[in-house]
Protein backbone atom coordinates (compact mmCIF):
# COMPACT_ATOMS: atom_id res chain seq x y z
CA UNK A 1 0.00 0.00 0.00
CA UNK A 2 1.21 3.57 -0.73
CA UNK A 3 2.03 4.89 2.29
CA UNK A 4 1.84 9.07 3.31
CA UNK A 5 -0.75 10.17 1.47
CA UNK A 6 -2.40 13.08 3.47
CA UNK A 7 -6.34 13.91 3.10
CA UNK A 8 -6.82 17.49 1.29
CA UNK A 9 -8.70 20.14 4.40
CA UNK A 10 -11.59 20.74 2.72
CA UNK A 11 -12.64 24.20 1.68
CA UNK A 12 -15.24 26.41 3.03
CA UNK A 13 -18.49 26.64 0.97
CA UNK A 14 -20.47 24.58 -1.12
CA UNK A 15 -18.44 22.84 -4.47
CA UNK A 16 -19.67 23.93 -7.80
CA UNK A 17 -20.11 20.32 -10.73
CA UNK A 18 -16.99 21.00 -11.72
CA UNK A 19 -15.34 21.69 -8.48
CA UNK A 20 -16.94 18.48 -7.32
CA UNK A 21 -16.49 16.23 -10.32
CA UNK A 22 -13.31 17.31 -10.23
CA UNK A 23 -12.52 16.52 -6.52
CA UNK A 24 -14.34 13.34 -7.30
CA UNK A 25 -12.23 12.43 -10.38
CA UNK A 26 -9.06 13.10 -8.24
CA UNK A 27 -10.07 10.57 -5.29
CA UNK A 28 -11.05 7.87 -7.43
CA UNK A 29 -7.63 8.14 -9.29
CA UNK A 30 -6.16 7.74 -5.17
CA UNK A 31 -7.82 5.07 -4.50
CA UNK A 32 -7.16 2.91 -7.73
CA UNK A 33 -3.58 3.64 -7.13
CA UNK A 34 -3.81 2.54 -3.63
CA UNK A 35 -6.28 -0.57 -4.77
CA UNK A 36 -3.83 -1.29 -7.58
CA UNK A 37 -0.52 -1.16 -5.37
CA UNK A 38 -2.33 -3.84 -3.47
CA UNK A 39 -3.43 -6.07 -6.06
CA UNK A 40 0.23 -5.92 -7.79
CA UNK A 41 2.06 -8.99 -7.45
CA UNK A 42 5.04 -8.94 -4.77
CA UNK A 43 8.56 -8.68 -5.90
CA UNK A 44 8.98 -11.97 -4.86
CA UNK A 45 6.82 -13.60 -7.16
CA UNK A 46 8.30 -11.40 -9.49
CA UNK A 47 11.67 -13.02 -9.04
CA UNK A 48 10.18 -16.73 -8.76
CA UNK A 49 9.17 -16.04 -12.53
CA UNK A 50 12.37 -14.52 -13.16
CA UNK A 51 14.20 -17.82 -11.85
CA UNK A 52 11.41 -20.11 -13.24
CA UNK A 53 12.19 -19.10 -16.53
CA UNK A 54 16.55 -19.30 -15.90
CA UNK A 55 15.49 -22.86 -14.84
CA UNK A 56 14.08 -23.44 -18.22
CA UNK A 57 16.68 -22.25 -19.96
CA UNK A 58 19.33 -24.38 -18.35
CA UNK A 59 17.19 -27.50 -19.18
CA UNK A 60 18.35 -26.61 -22.58
CA UNK A 61 21.46 -24.80 -22.46
CA UNK A 62 24.55 -25.73 -20.38
CA UNK A 63 25.88 -22.82 -18.28
CA UNK A 64 28.87 -22.89 -18.13
CA UNK A 65 31.81 -21.38 -16.06
CA UNK A 66 34.88 -20.01 -17.72
CA UNK A 67 37.14 -20.59 -14.37
CA UNK A 68 37.25 -22.27 -10.85
CA UNK A 69 39.88 -22.83 -8.90
CA UNK A 70 38.99 -25.70 -6.49
CA UNK A 71 41.15 -27.84 -7.70
CA UNK A 72 44.68 -25.61 -5.75
CA UNK A 73 42.18 -25.78 -2.80
CA UNK A 74 41.98 -29.24 -2.72
CA UNK A 75 45.90 -29.44 -3.18
CA UNK A 76 46.70 -27.05 -0.34
CA UNK A 77 43.87 -28.08 1.91
CA UNK A 78 43.86 -31.89 1.62
CA UNK A 79 47.36 -32.77 0.20
CA UNK A 80 45.11 -33.15 -2.95
CA UNK A 81 43.76 -36.63 -1.39
CA UNK A 82 40.09 -36.51 -2.22
CA UNK A 83 39.63 -38.95 0.49
CA UNK A 84 39.97 -36.10 2.99
CA UNK A 85 36.89 -34.47 1.57
CA UNK A 86 33.27 -35.38 0.46
CA UNK A 87 32.68 -33.26 -2.84
CA UNK A 88 28.72 -34.78 -2.55
CA UNK A 89 28.45 -32.80 0.67
CA UNK A 90 28.47 -29.18 1.68
CA UNK A 91 31.88 -28.01 1.66
CA UNK A 92 31.03 -24.52 3.04
CA UNK A 93 30.45 -26.67 6.53
CA UNK A 94 34.42 -27.22 6.60
CA UNK A 95 36.43 -25.01 8.82
CA UNK A 96 38.88 -23.04 6.45
CA UNK A 97 42.36 -22.15 7.41
CA UNK A 98 42.81 -18.72 9.59
CA UNK A 99 42.51 -16.10 7.48
CA UNK A 100 41.03 -18.01 4.56
CA UNK A 101 37.55 -18.04 2.58
CA UNK A 102 35.06 -20.84 3.22
CA UNK A 103 35.39 -23.32 -0.09
CA UNK A 104 32.66 -21.74 -2.40
CA UNK A 105 32.03 -25.51 -4.61
CA UNK A 106 30.65 -28.71 -4.12
CA UNK A 107 28.45 -30.80 -5.98
CA UNK A 108 25.41 -29.80 -4.47
CA UNK A 109 25.68 -26.52 -5.49
CA UNK A 110 27.04 -27.03 -8.31
CA UNK A 111 23.72 -28.71 -8.63
CA UNK A 112 21.62 -25.83 -7.28
CA UNK A 113 23.75 -23.30 -9.03
CA UNK A 114 22.20 -25.39 -12.53
CA UNK A 115 26.19 -25.50 -14.09
CA UNK A 116 26.39 -28.05 -16.78
CA UNK A 117 29.93 -27.28 -17.49
CA UNK A 118 32.65 -26.37 -15.46
CA UNK A 119 36.63 -24.79 -16.33
CA UNK A 120 38.63 -26.29 -13.66
CA UNK A 121 41.79 -24.40 -13.30
CA UNK A 122 45.04 -26.17 -12.99
CA UNK A 123 47.02 -22.94 -11.89
CA UNK A 124 50.47 -23.67 -10.25
CA UNK A 125 51.99 -20.82 -8.04
CA UNK A 126 53.54 -18.67 -10.78
CA UNK A 127 57.14 -18.35 -8.47
CA UNK A 128 57.35 -22.15 -9.99
CA UNK A 129 59.70 -22.48 -12.74
CA UNK A 130 60.97 -25.23 -14.71
CA UNK A 131 60.51 -29.26 -14.77
CA UNK A 132 58.59 -28.12 -11.40
CA UNK A 133 55.86 -26.46 -12.40
CA UNK A 134 55.57 -28.92 -15.47
CA UNK A 135 55.32 -31.65 -13.19
CA UNK A 136 52.81 -29.83 -10.62
CA UNK A 137 50.59 -28.93 -13.76
CA UNK A 138 50.32 -32.48 -14.47
CA UNK A 139 49.76 -33.32 -10.67
CA UNK A 140 46.53 -31.23 -10.56
CA UNK A 141 45.03 -32.37 -14.16
CA UNK A 142 45.48 -35.84 -12.37
CA UNK A 143 43.28 -34.54 -9.92
CA UNK A 144 40.96 -33.08 -11.94
CA UNK A 145 40.72 -36.23 -13.44
CA UNK A 146 40.38 -38.15 -10.29
CA UNK A 147 37.13 -36.17 -9.43
CA UNK A 148 35.88 -36.86 -12.38
CA UNK A 149 36.13 -40.71 -11.65
CA UNK A 150 35.04 -40.80 -8.05
CA UNK A 151 31.85 -39.15 -8.92
CA UNK A 152 30.89 -40.23 -11.95
CA UNK A 153 27.56 -39.64 -11.58
CA UNK A 154 27.44 -35.85 -11.83
CA UNK A 155 30.94 -35.50 -13.28
CA UNK A 156 32.32 -36.28 -16.81
CA UNK A 157 35.50 -35.12 -18.86
CA UNK A 158 34.97 -33.23 -22.09
CA UNK A 159 37.16 -32.13 -24.60
CA UNK A 160 35.02 -30.75 -27.21
CA UNK A 161 31.54 -28.53 -27.34
CA UNK A 162 30.15 -31.64 -28.75
CA UNK A 163 31.21 -33.24 -25.32
CA UNK A 164 29.52 -30.95 -23.09
CA UNK A 165 26.30 -31.08 -24.60
CA UNK A 166 26.18 -34.45 -24.77
CA UNK A 167 27.49 -34.68 -21.14
CA UNK A 168 25.03 -31.83 -19.76
CA UNK A 169 21.42 -33.92 -21.75
CA UNK A 170 22.53 -36.69 -19.76
CA UNK A 171 22.43 -34.82 -16.64
CA UNK A 172 26.45 -34.57 -15.69
CA UNK A 173 28.31 -31.63 -15.19
CA UNK A 174 30.94 -31.52 -17.77
CA UNK A 175 34.59 -31.09 -16.70
CA UNK A 176 36.90 -29.03 -18.46
CA UNK A 177 40.51 -28.11 -17.72
CA UNK A 178 42.23 -25.11 -18.05
CA UNK A 179 46.21 -24.17 -17.41
CA UNK A 180 46.51 -20.22 -16.21
CA UNK A 181 49.67 -19.44 -17.24
CA UNK A 182 52.16 -19.88 -19.55
CA UNK A 183 54.65 -20.75 -16.75
CA UNK A 184 53.28 -23.93 -16.61
CA UNK A 185 54.64 -25.17 -19.81
CA UNK A 186 58.63 -24.22 -19.31
CA UNK A 187 58.74 -22.14 -22.45
CA UNK A 188 58.09 -25.68 -24.15
CA UNK A 189 56.05 -26.17 -27.51
CA UNK A 190 56.50 -29.55 -26.94
CA UNK A 191 55.05 -29.62 -23.01
CA UNK A 192 51.77 -27.68 -24.63
CA UNK A 193 51.38 -30.58 -27.17
CA UNK A 194 51.52 -32.57 -23.97
CA UNK A 195 49.32 -30.64 -21.74
CA UNK A 196 46.84 -30.88 -24.89
CA UNK A 197 46.82 -34.32 -25.16
CA UNK A 198 45.89 -34.79 -20.93
CA UNK A 199 42.92 -32.89 -21.69
CA UNK A 200 43.88 -29.11 -21.42
CA UNK A 201 41.53 -26.99 -23.30
CA UNK A 202 42.83 -23.43 -22.65
CA UNK A 203 46.27 -21.87 -21.14
CA UNK A 204 46.41 -18.37 -20.14
CA UNK A 205 49.42 -16.63 -21.89
CA UNK A 206 50.56 -15.49 -18.59
CA UNK A 207 49.42 -15.07 -14.57
CA UNK A 208 50.63 -12.13 -12.27
CA UNK A 209 53.91 -12.27 -13.74
CA UNK A 210 55.70 -11.68 -17.01
CA UNK A 211 56.81 -14.95 -18.76
CA UNK A 212 60.08 -15.28 -20.88
CA UNK A 213 57.19 -14.68 -24.04
CA UNK A 214 54.65 -12.45 -23.12
CA UNK A 215 54.28 -9.22 -20.74
CA UNK A 216 51.46 -9.61 -17.87
CA UNK A 217 49.00 -7.17 -17.13
CA UNK A 218 50.47 -6.67 -13.57
CA UNK A 219 53.91 -6.31 -13.78
CA UNK A 220 56.15 -3.63 -15.69
CA UNK A 221 56.08 -4.72 -19.25
CA UNK A 222 59.39 -6.11 -20.42
CA UNK A 223 58.33 -7.51 -24.09
CA UNK A 224 55.09 -5.13 -24.88
CA UNK A 225 53.30 -7.70 -26.12
CA UNK A 226 54.42 -11.09 -27.39
CA UNK A 227 57.93 -11.98 -28.03
CA UNK A 228 58.63 -14.18 -31.82
CA UNK A 229 58.75 -17.18 -29.35
CA UNK A 230 55.35 -15.73 -27.70
CA UNK A 231 53.64 -15.43 -31.22
CA UNK A 232 54.78 -19.39 -31.85
CA UNK A 233 53.01 -20.27 -28.86
CA UNK A 234 49.53 -18.61 -30.16
CA UNK A 235 50.09 -19.94 -33.75
CA UNK A 236 50.36 -23.79 -32.28
CA UNK A 237 47.52 -23.36 -29.94
CA UNK A 238 45.72 -22.44 -32.94
CA UNK A 239 47.47 -25.75 -34.68
CA UNK A 240 46.25 -28.00 -31.59
CA UNK A 241 42.37 -26.61 -31.00
CA UNK A 242 43.42 -24.90 -27.88
CA UNK A 243 41.88 -21.88 -26.63
CA UNK A 244 43.83 -18.62 -25.73
CA UNK A 245 43.11 -17.61 -22.83
CA UNK A 246 43.69 -13.47 -22.22
CA UNK A 247 42.45 -13.05 -18.71
CA UNK A 248 45.58 -11.53 -16.91
CA UNK A 249 47.92 -10.51 -19.76
CA UNK A 250 48.37 -7.08 -20.42
CA UNK A 251 46.71 -4.94 -23.05
CA UNK A 252 49.69 -5.29 -25.50
CA UNK A 253 49.61 -8.68 -25.07
CA UNK A 254 45.85 -8.71 -25.93
CA UNK A 255 46.22 -6.69 -29.02
CA UNK A 256 49.52 -9.10 -30.06
CA UNK A 257 47.47 -11.89 -29.51
CA UNK A 258 44.25 -11.27 -31.34
CA UNK A 259 46.46 -10.02 -34.34
CA UNK A 260 47.84 -13.36 -34.51
CA UNK A 261 44.98 -15.76 -33.77
CA UNK A 262 43.74 -17.14 -36.53
CA UNK A 263 40.89 -19.07 -33.97
CA UNK A 264 38.44 -17.17 -31.39
CA UNK A 265 40.36 -16.33 -28.47
CA UNK A 266 38.48 -16.30 -24.48
CA UNK A 267 39.06 -14.08 -21.33
CA UNK A 268 38.41 -16.98 -19.00
CA UNK A 269 38.04 -14.84 -15.50
CA UNK A 270 38.05 -11.02 -16.36
CA UNK A 271 35.71 -7.82 -16.33
CA UNK A 272 35.16 -4.44 -17.71
CA UNK A 273 37.76 -1.97 -17.20
CA UNK A 274 35.90 0.85 -18.10
CA UNK A 275 33.72 0.28 -15.16
CA UNK A 276 36.70 -0.38 -13.00
CA UNK A 277 40.29 0.82 -13.56
CA UNK A 278 41.81 -2.38 -12.69
CA UNK A 279 44.95 -3.90 -14.98
CA UNK A 280 42.62 -7.60 -14.62
CA UNK A 281 39.82 -6.06 -16.83
CA UNK A 282 39.44 -5.44 -20.24
CA UNK A 283 39.58 -1.65 -21.78
CA UNK A 284 36.57 -0.92 -24.52
CA UNK A 285 39.11 -0.87 -27.25
CA UNK A 286 40.12 -4.62 -26.59
CA UNK A 287 36.43 -5.35 -26.25
CA UNK A 288 36.04 -4.47 -29.83
CA UNK A 289 38.43 -6.34 -31.10
CA UNK A 290 37.36 -9.46 -29.55
CA UNK A 291 33.98 -8.81 -31.42
CA UNK A 292 35.82 -8.78 -34.71
CA UNK A 293 38.06 -12.07 -33.52
CA UNK A 294 34.87 -13.93 -32.64
CA UNK A 295 36.04 -14.35 -29.20
CA UNK A 296 34.23 -14.13 -25.75
CA UNK A 297 34.79 -12.51 -22.36
CA UNK A 298 33.51 -14.16 -19.68
CA UNK A 299 33.26 -11.85 -16.74
CA UNK A 300 34.71 -12.39 -12.94
CA UNK A 301 33.06 -11.83 -9.84
CA UNK A 302 36.03 -10.79 -7.86
CA UNK A 303 34.81 -7.90 -5.85
CA UNK A 304 37.89 -5.65 -6.44
CA UNK A 305 37.94 -6.31 -9.96
CA UNK A 306 33.63 -5.20 -10.26
CA UNK A 307 33.67 -2.67 -7.60
CA UNK A 308 35.58 0.68 -7.95
CA UNK A 309 35.17 1.56 -4.42
CA UNK A 310 36.40 -1.94 -3.02
CA UNK A 311 39.51 -1.65 -5.50
CA UNK A 312 40.09 1.20 -3.99
CA UNK A 313 40.05 0.13 -0.66
CA UNK A 314 42.00 -2.29 -1.29
CA UNK A 315 44.57 -0.02 -2.68
CA UNK A 316 44.70 2.11 0.48
CA UNK A 317 45.02 -0.99 2.58
CA UNK A 318 47.81 -2.06 1.16
CA UNK A 319 49.48 1.31 1.15
CA UNK A 320 48.74 1.14 4.75
CA UNK A 321 50.04 -2.06 5.24
CA UNK A 322 53.35 -0.68 3.86
CA UNK A 323 53.40 2.50 5.70
CA UNK A 324 53.38 0.31 8.80
CA UNK A 325 55.42 -2.28 8.04
CA UNK A 326 57.66 -2.53 5.14
CA UNK A 327 60.56 -5.01 5.71
CA UNK A 328 63.51 -5.09 5.08
CA UNK A 329 63.94 -1.32 6.43
CA UNK A 330 60.87 0.74 6.04
CA UNK A 331 57.96 1.13 8.12
CA UNK A 332 56.46 3.40 11.30
CA UNK A 333 56.33 -0.16 13.44
CA UNK A 334 59.17 -2.43 11.27
CA UNK A 335 60.23 -4.98 13.49
CA UNK A 336 57.32 -4.84 16.01
CA UNK A 337 54.63 -6.95 14.35
CA UNK A 338 51.82 -6.55 17.56
CA UNK A 339 52.21 -2.61 17.07
CA UNK A 340 51.66 -3.12 13.47
CA UNK A 341 48.67 -5.43 13.89
CA UNK A 342 47.29 -3.14 16.03
CA UNK A 343 47.41 0.21 14.15
CA UNK A 344 45.80 -2.20 10.66
CA UNK A 345 43.06 -3.29 12.93
CA UNK A 346 42.20 -0.11 13.77
CA UNK A 347 42.40 1.89 10.56
CA UNK A 348 40.41 -1.57 9.01
CA UNK A 349 37.68 -0.57 12.23
CA UNK A 350 37.57 3.42 10.51
CA UNK A 351 37.39 2.12 7.47
CA UNK A 352 34.82 -0.42 6.81
CA UNK A 353 35.72 -2.65 3.57
CA UNK A 354 33.24 -1.70 0.86
CA UNK A 355 30.56 -4.60 -0.03
CA UNK A 356 30.57 -5.41 -4.15
CA UNK A 357 27.15 -6.84 -4.97
CA UNK A 358 25.39 -9.68 -7.73
CA UNK A 359 23.99 -6.07 -9.74
CA UNK A 360 27.38 -4.88 -9.82
CA UNK A 361 28.89 -8.19 -12.10
CA UNK A 362 25.63 -7.33 -13.76
CA UNK A 363 26.32 -4.19 -14.90
CA UNK A 364 29.95 -5.75 -16.01
CA UNK A 365 27.55 -8.08 -18.41
CA UNK A 366 25.93 -5.65 -19.34
CA UNK A 367 29.27 -2.92 -20.23
CA UNK A 368 30.89 -6.21 -22.53
CA UNK A 369 27.45 -6.55 -24.30
CA UNK A 370 27.27 -3.29 -24.84
CA UNK A 371 30.34 -2.90 -26.42
CA UNK A 372 31.53 -5.88 -27.60
CA UNK A 373 27.73 -7.40 -28.69
CA UNK A 374 25.92 -9.92 -26.79
CA UNK A 375 27.45 -12.93 -28.74
CA UNK A 376 30.44 -12.13 -27.05
CA UNK A 377 30.09 -12.18 -23.37
CA UNK A 378 29.69 -15.18 -20.57
CA UNK A 379 30.63 -16.11 -17.34
CA UNK A 380 33.60 -16.74 -15.30
CA UNK A 381 33.43 -16.59 -11.88
CA UNK A 382 36.83 -17.38 -10.42
CA UNK A 383 35.20 -19.10 -7.19
CA UNK A 384 37.61 -20.29 -5.47
CA UNK A 385 40.32 -18.54 -6.47
CA UNK A 386 39.10 -14.77 -4.46
CA UNK A 387 39.36 -14.20 -1.01
CA UNK A 388 35.49 -13.40 -0.69
CA UNK A 389 32.50 -12.87 -3.52
CA UNK A 390 29.75 -10.52 -4.08
CA UNK A 391 26.72 -9.84 -2.35
CA UNK A 392 23.85 -12.23 -3.96
CA UNK A 393 26.93 -14.39 -5.60
CA UNK A 394 28.70 -15.78 -2.63
CA UNK A 395 29.14 -19.10 -4.29
CA UNK A 396 28.56 -21.68 -7.11
CA UNK A 397 24.38 -22.02 -6.32
CA UNK A 398 24.04 -18.32 -6.73
CA UNK A 399 24.28 -18.08 -10.93
CA UNK A 400 20.69 -17.96 -11.10
CA UNK A 401 20.33 -15.19 -9.56
CA UNK A 402 22.34 -13.68 -11.64
CA UNK A 403 20.99 -14.46 -14.66
CA UNK A 404 17.36 -13.75 -13.04
CA UNK A 405 18.81 -10.27 -12.19
CA UNK A 406 19.52 -10.08 -15.91
CA UNK A 407 16.19 -11.12 -17.08
CA UNK A 408 14.49 -8.99 -14.50
CA UNK A 409 16.10 -6.09 -16.90
CA UNK A 410 15.35 -7.01 -20.02
CA UNK A 411 17.08 -10.05 -21.28
CA UNK A 412 15.50 -12.57 -23.32
CA UNK A 413 15.49 -16.26 -22.62
CA UNK A 414 17.79 -16.22 -25.87
CA UNK A 415 20.18 -14.06 -24.81
CA UNK A 416 20.41 -15.29 -21.24
CA UNK A 417 21.25 -18.63 -22.97
CA UNK A 418 24.02 -17.17 -24.82
CA UNK A 419 25.39 -15.70 -21.85
CA UNK A 420 25.00 -19.05 -20.14
CA UNK A 421 26.92 -21.32 -22.38
CA UNK A 422 26.23 -20.73 -26.45
CA UNK A 423 28.96 -18.48 -26.62
CA UNK A 424 31.55 -19.91 -25.33
CA UNK A 425 29.94 -23.09 -26.81
CA UNK A 426 30.62 -21.09 -30.31
CA UNK A 427 33.96 -20.50 -29.40
CA UNK A 428 34.89 -23.86 -28.71
CA UNK A 429 33.94 -25.15 -31.67
CA UNK A 430 35.59 -22.39 -33.70
CA UNK A 431 38.79 -23.21 -32.01
CA UNK A 432 37.69 -27.11 -32.89
CA UNK A 433 37.58 -25.65 -36.73
CA UNK A 434 40.20 -23.79 -36.89
CA UNK A 435 42.29 -27.15 -35.95
CA UNK A 436 40.95 -29.08 -38.68
CA UNK A 437 41.70 -26.76 -41.22
CA UNK A 438 45.33 -26.39 -40.21
CA UNK A 439 45.37 -30.29 -39.45
CA UNK A 440 48.23 -30.26 -42.61
CA UNK A 441 50.68 -28.18 -40.97
CA UNK A 442 53.49 -29.91 -38.95
CA UNK A 443 53.81 -29.41 -35.15
CA UNK A 444 55.65 -26.43 -34.97
CA UNK A 445 59.83 -26.76 -33.67
CA UNK A 446 60.19 -23.36 -32.57
CA UNK A 447 62.35 -22.95 -29.19
CA UNK A 448 62.78 -19.72 -26.85
CA UNK A 449 66.00 -18.53 -28.03
CA UNK A 450 65.26 -19.50 -31.79
CA UNK A 451 61.45 -18.51 -33.17
CA UNK A 452 61.21 -16.49 -36.31
CA UNK A 453 60.16 -13.16 -36.12
CA UNK A 454 56.37 -12.74 -36.66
Amino acid sequence: MTMGIKPRKRASGALGWGAASGAMAALVAVLGAVLGAALAPPAAAGEADDLARVARVLEHMPLIDGHNDLPWELRVRFKGRLSGIDLAADTSKIAPPPGEAALMSDIPRLRAGRVGGQFWSVWVPYDLKGPEAVELTIEQIDLVKRMAAKYPADFEMAYTAADVRRIHHAGRIAALIGIEGGHQIDHSLGVLRQMYALGARYMTLTHMRNTEWADSATEAPAHHGLTAFGVEVVREMNRLGMLVDLSHVSPETMRSALAVSEAPVIFSHSSARALVDHPRDVPDDILRLVAKNGGVVMVNFYSAYISAARNQWDADRAAETARYSSPPSGGLYIGQPERAKAALDRWDSEHPRPVATLAQVADHIEHVREVAGIDHVGLGSDFDGIPDAPQGLENVARFPALLAELMHRGWSNGEVAQLAGENVLRVMAGAEQTAFRLRGLAPSEAALESAPPP
